[in-house]
């Protein structure tokens, strides 16, 4: 299994710097971000062969973050 583990420090930065394709090239098992520094609905990226988990911060811009998963995990807890 591959994991990726990254500190974006804002996805919807990264998402203009070519993490799209980064993402598509590594072929990871788990991809997780942090400091997404963003609320569910505020960038478009669609990820037909993972799952995605948001978890963000109440105030908006702080922290964050996101995993993508090609395998279904066995739970997902939030908080």
């Amino acid at each position: 299994m591959k994991f990726i583990s990254w500190n974006v420090n804002g996805f919807r930065s990264c998402l203009g710097k070519g993490f799209e394709e980064f993402f598509k090239a590594q072929d990871a098992d788990f991809v997780c971000i942090q400091e997404s520094k963003m609320q569910p609905g505020q960038a478009e990226f669609e990820t037909p062969e993972h799952e995605q988990f948001w978890y963000s911060a109440e105030k908006k811009g702080y922290s964050g973050t996101a995993i993508f998963a090609k395998h279904k995990p066995i739970s997902v807890s939030y908080g």
